[in-house]
């Protein structure tokens, strides 16, 4: 009989933990598992990229707690009263005040997820896919009925709003705890104690012969431009530092340089993005590329790659890059020393834009050293796909 495992996700957008999902699921056998992607929204471009076997369900709920948590509690007490709630009025305050004077997000996901219906599958897994999300990890945790819970955290914790009281509570429903780093993994353990003897290090499934395969697939990408490509993948958003990049290419066209940068993602932060291109006279340097399902062959025929991240929690494009043989220079975030060597695979600065010009000046001006790099990652064979024994070994046990 086939093992049943539900992942729950928020979305399928073009994104680093969605893309890890898909990688994933591609090492799990058809014929041994029955696989379940719950998603609070159906939705997202990597939607399409969900092999056919696999089942997809929408939270439907969703729909009815999405504006309690994106309003003001005002907003929500005004929004029963409309509809004469009132008894919901009284038990929402009550959860609120509570949650506040104790510092323990619980009493108030609790009230607020009260009446959403319990999932009525049993699961031999069933994996909060994208923690910390407290709705996912809640709902995981106390919807949803499986041998074993597993709750897989994406994000350096030390930088993420988490309330450790709901956490300490939510984590106790789970038998283990999967973390994309270990340096992510000792940030967790700092946040939350209790978590030491069921954390486990669960690196991002890659495989660089797979990536170089679908980095060989044709795309127009400037191919009449002679200068330097730079090249980015990233969500825009204030956490993916395209800021950086943007000052960064200013000071370097300043300096003489010809050379076009090019960010592959989309997000909330276009316009600003967009605003701050023009603002600089960028208009044909700094190019916007939007989503894209495959990023590799982009980055394949770029010189260098830059991730200018302010924090990740081990940043899978980052992990293409050097499966892909690229010069890289990256910002010191939470897992970068676990990718880069200095000076042998990389170099790895700080999150401002004097260091990021210095290193990629220097790389632009020495190619032999950029030759040296991309010769030194040609010889190492990234493969993470050997990670997927650990979560049969959760599926055993289940």
């Amino acid at each position: 009989m086939k093992k049943k495992i539900l992942f729950m996700i928020g979305m399928m957008n073009v994104g680093g933990v969605e893309k890890s999902l898909l990688s994933l699921i591609s090492t799990l056998p058809k014929e041994k598992y029955d696989i379940t992607i719950l998603m609070l929204e159906k939705k997202g471009e990597f939607l399409k990229e969900i092999p056919d076997w696999v089942r997809i369900e929408e939270a439907k709920w969703f729909e009815q707690i999405k504006p309690v948590i994106l309003e003001s509690p005002y907003q929500t007490i005004n929004n029963y009263r409309l509809d004469k709630s009132y008894l919901k009025i009284v038990k929402f305050i009550f959860a609120y005040k509570i949650s506040q004077k104790t510092d323990n997000r619980y009493y108030y996901y609790k009230q607020i997820l009260k009446y959403i219906p319990s999932h009525t599958v049993m699961y031999d897994i069933a994996i909060a896919y994208q923690s910390p999300n407290d709705i996912i990890d809640f709902y995981i945790a106390n919807k949803v009925l499986a041998k074993v819970k597993i709750s897989w955290v994406h994000f350096d914790v030390s930088r993420f709003k988490m309330n450790k009281k709901l956490y300490e509570k939510l984590y106790e429903s789970f038998n283990k705890i999967f973390v994309v780093s270990k340096e992510a993994e000792s940030k967790l353990i700092e946040r939350i104690p209790s978590v030491k003897n069921k954390s486990e290090v669960f690196y991002n499934i890659l495989s660089k012969k797979l990536i170089g395969e679908l980095a060989k697939r044709e795309v127009e990408f400037d191919d009449n431009y002679t200068g330097l490509k730079v090249i980015t993948v990233g969500r825009l958003a204030k956490e993916k530092g395209q800021d950086l990049a943007i000052k960064t290419l200013l000071k370097l066209r300043e300096a003489g340089y010809e050379i076009r940068w090019y960010c592959i993602g989309e997000g909330n932060q276009r316009k600003e993005l967009e605003k701050l291109i023009i603002k600089n006279q960028l208009g044909n340097d700094f190019i916007l590329l939007g989503a894209v399902t495959n990023p590799y062959p982009f980055i394949a025929r770029s010189d260098i790659y830059v991730q200018t991240s302010r924090h990740e929690g081990y940043c899978l494009t980052l992990a293409e890059a050097r499966c892909l043989n690229k010069p890289i220079v990256t910002t010191n975030f939470i897992g970068a020393y676990e990718q880069i060597k200095e000076g042998e695979n990389g170099y790895i600065v700080e999150a401002n834009v004097e260091q990021l010009f210095e290193k990629i000046k220097f790389l632009i001006d020495n190619q032999q050293k950029r030759n040296l790099l991309e010769k030194n990652l040609n010889s190492t064979n990234i493969d993470t796909t050997k990670e997927v024994y650990k979560l049969f070994k959760q599926v055993n046990f289940s």
